[in-house]
């Protein structure tokens, strides 16, 4: 006769065997990155055997496993944003530095110092952005990405780009003194 866990153990086989194909192109459709997906799927199984004795079945089988593949895709493009700062931090240009660029003869010594002040001002106000709104700032000015491409990199819908980045932009020019 079997035992308790030899059972759930059966039943957890049971439930990987048929949504693993399912979860696999959710995440392939959502990263577009067959290796990724892969990841992703090995981690939703994983975290779902690690807490399959608490599964209550409030839900189905696949729900709960989508839900646990969407928190991991989540957690994903939330941990690529803050490589994003990360690298863009570790990238920036020191102020000081980027005025050592300037031609001599191009701007006096007052032009420079206000040009910097000015850079510090700018920011200063993106740093006050929210979280979302500082990345697609940052996306769309640093990187020059089309919206787009914001869209597909952070997941959100066009729309919610272009609203973010209205906002991040008002907030910005306010910041500086500048009109709405």
């Amino acid at each position: 006769m079997a035992t308790a866990n030899e059972n759930a153990a059966q039943d957890f086989a049971s439930v990987v065997q048929s949504h693993r194909p399912q979860i696999f192109r959710f995440l392939l459709a959502s990263t577009r990155d067959v290796d990724l997906a892969e990841t992703l799927t090995q981690e939703c199984f994983l975290k779902a055997h690690q807490n399959w004795p608490r599964f209550r079945g409030d839900s189905s089988a696949m729900t709960w496993l989508m839900r646990i593949a969407i928190n991991l895709q989540k957690d994903h493009w939330r941990n690529r944003r803050l490589q994003f700062w990360r690298q863009a931090r570790t990238n920036a240009v020191d102020l000081d530095e980027a005025g050592e660029w300037l031609p001599s003869g191009e701007r006096s010594q007052e032009q420079q110092l206000l040009a910097r002040e000015r850079l510090a001002q700018v920011w200063r106000a993106v740093d006050g952005l929210s979280e979302r709104q500082r990345t697609v700032f940052l996306l769309r000015f640093v990187e020059e990405l089309e919206l787009s491409e914001i869209a597909r990199s952070t997941g959100l819908r066009e729309g919610t780009v272009k609203a973010h980045l209205s906002r991040a932009l008002a907030r910005v020019r306010t910041e500086l003194g500048g009109k709405r």
